[in-house]
């Protein structure tokens, strides 16, 4: 299938999804997720009304996103991927909203760049829900604390929590439990649900999922 039809058959698959648990498909944010695409495959998407892209990397964000974006005012980009203290300044030039804000130090640095800039962006924190040693985020068990840390020291406008699930176990389980720790804090946002499991994400609660092969194919190496 073309990237339209991707699209247009991921939208009809969230509304499939959301439907039975009374939620509006229009709650659910489709985050195209543009890591290793071409230009041309990313302005098919844009030339489809498509707005909302994620990306993994700073630098080959700017790479995509640099003289694209400032073509399309409407557009929201969404960083995903681990950001590294030194790449904080080129992050905020590009992204509208960081999902991934996994330490202190960087929790720290980043409130400070915004505060020098006089901004706030959307933030979310990732958790490390499997307690996986290879992947980022913080451990469910520190949350609470690192949410206080973001909120009144950093003075981070954090939103909601971001996972991604261990690959070999049942998703739907971890999703659960982001969905639980996101109400005992009062967050409203969830960022959660790739191309092979959204639609066990929506039931529970995902506001973002994060789609990039089941819109636009298989990868460049």
């Amino acid at each position: 299938m073309s990237i339209k039809e991707n699209l247009e058959h991921i939208q009809e698959r969230i509304a499939k999804a959301a439907a039975p648990w009374g939620r509006a498909k229009e709650d659910i944010h489709l985050l195209a997720v543009s890591k290793r695409q071409s230009i041309d495959s990313i302005q098919t998407a844009l030339d489809c009304g498509h707005r909302q892209f994620a990306e993994n990397k700073v630098q080959e964000a700017t790479q995509h996103w640099a003289e694209l974006k400032p073509r399309h005012p409407d557009l929201q980009l969404h960083l995903i991927g681990p950001l590294q203290t030194n790449k904080i300044k080129d992050a905020l030039a590009l992204f509208d909203v960081i999902h991934t804000v996994d330490r202190e130090k960087l929790a720290r640095k980043l409130g400070a760049a915004l505060r020098a800039e006089n901004r706030s962006i959307p933030c979310f924190i990732q958790v490390n829900i499997g307690k996986e040693d290879q992947k980022s985020g913080i451990a469910p068990n520190d949350l609470p604390a690192f949410l206080k840390f973001c909120q009144t020291e950093c003075a981070l406008n954090i939103q909601g929590l971001m996972c991604i699930p261990p690959a070999d176990e049942p998703a739907a389980l971890y999703f659960a439990l982001l969905q639980k720790m996101a109400k005992a804090h009062g967050l409203s946002e969830l960022s959660m649900g790739m191309s092979a499991d959204f639609e066990r994400a929506i039931p529970l609660g995902a506001t973002y999922i994060r789609v990039g092969t089941g819109i636009f194919g298989q990868r460049e190496s």
